[in-house]
């Protein structure tokens, strides 16, 4: 029989109630084609307003958990446990989940600069000497160049050949470069413009690699870039954690 606990007032609520009722649902409590609780029942069983039921609902609806129907509720779905893969943003204001999205985005793009030194076209290579060049002027005007950074990636993405490393790079959005939603970090390496800095030799390294047409300089360059952003962030976490 499915239960639902009461929920604190901490943290988001309707996050709670998505992760009981999501888990109720993957550990077969709740069978596919069964009816959820009423928003009434729910309500009162984890004490929260409609509000927060119904945006667990749609949070759950959203990852193919469940099927509404008009005026009758909601349904667990025929298949719930081949759900889409999501990376749920609400989490992701937490550094410990934005490192494991890091981990993830590391996998990927070192395959990608090595992929983008063999198959680059002359064109999608300038594209990536355009992207470091746009990114030096925006360093050089005072910004922070994020958008800069992430139109870099993707055109190294692009130069793969393979759409479907520009379009997880997509998916993953502005989480891809951590320091528009963490703070903390440029300033322990000694101001923005210092880690831009840095970050651009490393980026540097990667462009070069790729028009040498050197797959695995390229691998090795983006490598130590995404390695050392992570090892960056560990430190702050760990800096964070020491002084909670």
């Amino acid at each position: 029989m499915m239960r639902i606990r009461p929920l604190a007032s901490a943290g988001k609520l309707s996050a709670g109630l998505f992760d009981q009722l999501a888990e109720q649902i993957k550990s077969g409590k709740l069978a596919p084609g069964e009816r959820l609780p009423t928003e009434q029942a729910l309500t009162r069983a984890a004490r929260v307003s409609r509000t927060v039921v119904r945006e667990a609902v749609a949070a759950l609806r959203a990852d193919g958990l469940v099927v509404t129907r008009q005026g009758v509720g909601a349904f667990v779905s025929a298949a719930p446990q081949q759900a889409p893969f999501r990376i749920d943003t609400e989490r992701l204001q937490n550094l410990e989940e934005i490192l494991y999205v890091m981990e993830l985005r590391l996998c990927v793009e070192i395959e990608s600069a090595g992929l983008a030194a063999e198959r680059a076209s002359r064109a999608q290579v300038r594209a990536i000497d355009a992207a470091l060049e746009a990114m030096d002027r925006a360093t050089a005007q005072g910004k922070a160049a994020v958008d800069e950074d992430l139109a870099l990636h993707r055109a190294i993405a692009d130069g793969t050949g393979n759409p479907q490393f520009p379009r997880f790079l997509q998916f993953i959005g502005r989480h891809l470069i951590p320091r528009r939603t963490v703070s903390g970090l440029t300033e322990r390496m000694g101001g923005e413009r210092a880690y831009l800095a840095l970050i651009q030799e490393e980026h540097r390294k990667i462009r070069d690699a790729i028009e040498s047409r050197d797959p695995r300089a390229a691998r090795d360059a983006m490598r130590r870039h995404l390695t050392r952003s992570l090892e960056r962030y560990r430190k702050l976490a760990a800096e964070q954690q020491k002084a909670a």
